[in-house]
């Protein structure tokens, strides 16, 4: 351990507290010869020219407040309250905010789901002028697809997309709803212990 409370970094020549310093076991004093701030800084310079020298961007550095984190998705500094943790991450916090998480999220479950991007969805949204199929008056927000051949049908509102759901996405129970809706129910012809045969 060194006699000294203090050091001269090799770097920016201020002399500093020991704990400015990092730990380098090879050196006689057991510390690096440039404090932290300079290391970083050299750290900083080397990745820039690396990326540079690559033909890729280097993002800028932004001043972020205390207790906020800068998002590399939407570019806004955040409070710590908008991000899920992360416990493997440096800081503990996602790299990017709950809101632009949200909206990936939903891209990756469109895309896993229904072979669909955003666009695709919007696109199916805006032929059917905004509004759900099947009842012509809610919003059209759930898609909705064959669960045998996964091919995408339309975009429903929630109550038509459970209801249709709940049917099993059968067209023939389908049917016999609507028969039933309007008066004409299809009662069922018992034909043997058990068996029942719908009338024609």
């Amino acid at each position: 351990m060194p006699d000294s409370v203090e050091k001269r970094c090799g770097g920016c020549e201020r002399v500093l507290s020991l704990d400015c310093f990092s730990a380098d076991r090879n050196r006689r004093d057991g510390l690096q010869a440039r404090c932290r701030e300079c290391v970083a800084e050299y750290g900083a310079a080397h990745y820039r020219r690396r990326r540079e020298a690559a033909g890729k961007t280097v993002r800028e550095k932004v001043d972020v407040p205390p207790g906020h984190k800068l998002c590399r998705t939407c570019g806004e500094a955040k409070p710590h309250s908008e991000w899920h943790r992360n416990a493997t991450a440096s800081d503990g916090l996602s790299t990017r905010c709950e809101v632009c998480r949200a909206v990936q999220g939903r891209e990756d479950h469109l895309k896993r789901q229904y072979g669909m991007t955003e666009a695709e969805r919007d696109e199916l949204i805006a032929s059917q002028k905004g509004l759900c199929v099947i009842c012509l008056s809610a919003p059209a927000i759930h898609v909705d697809h064959c669960h045998e051949t996964g091919k995408v049908r339309g975009v429903l509102c929630f109550n038509c997309n459970s209801g249709i759901g709940k049917l099993g996405d059968d067209p023939d129970k389908t049917r016999r709803a609507t028969a039933y809706l309007e008066g004409n129910s299809w009662k069922p012809i018992p034909v043997a212990p058990g068996v029942y045969q719908l009338p024609s």
